[in-house]
């Protein structure tokens, strides 16, 4: 952003100051030539009214060259025709060779001959040189033409220092409104940039990080304090929604507790009756349950609290560790587990729950299936994701057991709490991940997950 408002201020200071610059030179120079133009004409008309008297009193050729001399400033050259257009005296044009000098008289002649048959000034620019020809006497009826040749380099020089100083006042604009654009962009940007670095650590994980909100334009002040009061009480609630559940953990347990004892107690205490053994038996199978089902609830409410801070996590590490883990219940009940992960696999994850996801899946595999049958894990990378699969040839679900399998109590096992894949699905979910339910060919669940690539 910062970049885009530099660019953005020093475009609009660009097309000002060539909308302003470029107008007010050309503006100057056509000043500047019309100057030199008008100030040659006003030099002739001099020279047309001091040769009026040479040519009314037939003077000689050699006095009216001397009065051109007199009459000319240094590096202009002047020629002074009668009444028929024929050259009475010229002075000849410095820097001219012979032959160009002729070319420049037959010029003239030919503006004397313009201006004897139209009674009006004529001008003429050839090599960076104005040549001016005015009629001697009255207009009407003219008694010669005078002819002044000036070189316009000290006005093409003055227009050049002109175009100089426009640009140095154009390049010190640009500058100061490169300065301006960038002081303006960190204004501007830094305070944003904080608030979203806060916001990025607060999605990591980070509920006690707040925004700088004493920097820059009202709008982003108001911004970042909008975005630390958001934070605070986004941390209050989960704290209170943590401390809650912990309150309850504590409360649920020590009563089951208490009633499972007093359920074996009351075992031990009546040996001879069969009818109510087996109903005692039964309610300490209802309280393993309901012990299993408070543990899994809070299992799931602490994925649902916890916000991961992602890590780089090596996939085919933390699938061989896993196996490993479970090779010895496998073994016992006669499952084969098997794995392919591609080397060097890395996903993003938060510290910790790759391994839990992995456990979760891998023992509802195992209860799923019976024996001789096989557990397998693969992993590969695809389109920027990581995709790993836990797939077995157990009996597999039905359509409507996948659609509802990722949500509270849905397992169809008894003995379950039906939570596992719910926090399978919270945990993935929450760093970025998806995770959803597919037929094994040839029979059995197939359980894709996508996490992000690291």
């Amino acid at each position: 952003m910062t970049r885009r408002i530099a660019l953005a201020v020093m475009s609009l200071v660009t097309v000002l100051l060539v909308l302003t610059v470029v107008p007010l030179g050309l503006s100057l120079a056509d000043r500047e030539r019309a100057s030199f133009r008008q100030s040659t004409e006003d030099a002739d008309r001099a020279l047309a009214a001091a040769a009026e008297e040479h040519l009314s009193d037939h003077g000689s050729a050699a006095s009216l060259r001397r009065m051109l001399v007199r009459g000319t400033e240094p590096g202009a050259c002047a020629a002074v025709f009668d009444a028929a257009g024929r050259e009475v005296a010229s002075t000849p044009c410095p820097q001219q060779s012979a032959a160009q000098f002729a070319e420049t008289r037959e010029q003239w002649a030919a503006m004397a001959r313009s201006v004897l048959a139209h009674a009006g000034t004529v001008t003429r620019t050839q090599d960076d040189r104005l040549a001016v020809a005015v009629p001697v006497g009255e207009t009407s009826s003219p008694v010669g033409v005078s002819v002044l040749s000036r070189s316009a380099d000290p006005t093409n020089d003055r227009i050049a220092e002109m175009w100089a100083r426009l640009a140095g006042i154009g390049v010190g604009g640009l500058v100061a409104g490169a300065l301006l654009a960038v002081v303006l962009a960190r204004w501007v940007g830094r305070p944003l940039r904080s608030v979203d670095s806060a916001a990025r650590e607060l999605g990591e994980g980070r509920l006690d990080v707040r925004a700088d909100g004493g920097q820059g334009p009202v709008e982003v002040r108001r911004l970042a304090s909008t975005f630390n009061t958001m934070a605070a009480r986004m941390e209050t609630l989960i704290h209170g929604h943590r401390a809650v559940i912990a309150d309850v953990s504590h409360q649920l347990r020590t009563p089951l507790t208490a009633l499972r004892l007093r359920l074996d107690m009351l075992a031990t205490e009546t040996p001879g009756d069969e009818l109510t053994a087996t109903e005692l038996a039964a309610a300490q199978q209802e309280i393993t349950r309901l012990s299993r089902l408070v543990d899994g609830l809070l299992a799931v409410a602490r994925a649902e609290n916890a916000v991961p801070r992602p890590v780089a996590v090596r996939v085919d590490e933390v699938v061989e560790d896993r196996l490993a883990a479970w090779t010895p219940v496998a073994q016992e009940r006669q499952v084969r587990l098997t794995a392919r992960c591609r080397p060097g696999l890395t996903a993003r994850l938060g510290a910790g729950d790759l391994e839990q996801v992995l456990d979760n899946l891998l023992a509802n595999a195992l209860d799923a299936v019976g024996e001789g049958a096989t557990v397998r894990v693969e992993g590969r990378a695809r389109q920027g994701r990581v995709l790993l699969t836990v797939a077995d040839d157990g009996p597999g679900m039905s359509a409507a057991a996948q659609e509802t399998a990722f949500h509270r109590f849905s397992s169809p096992q008894a003995s379950g709490t039906g939570l596992g894949l719910a926090i399978v699905h919270r945990l993935l979910t929450a760093n970025g991940g998806s995770v959803r339910l597919e037929d094994t060919p040839g029979g059995g669940v197939t359980v894709v997950m996508e996490l992000p690539l690291a």
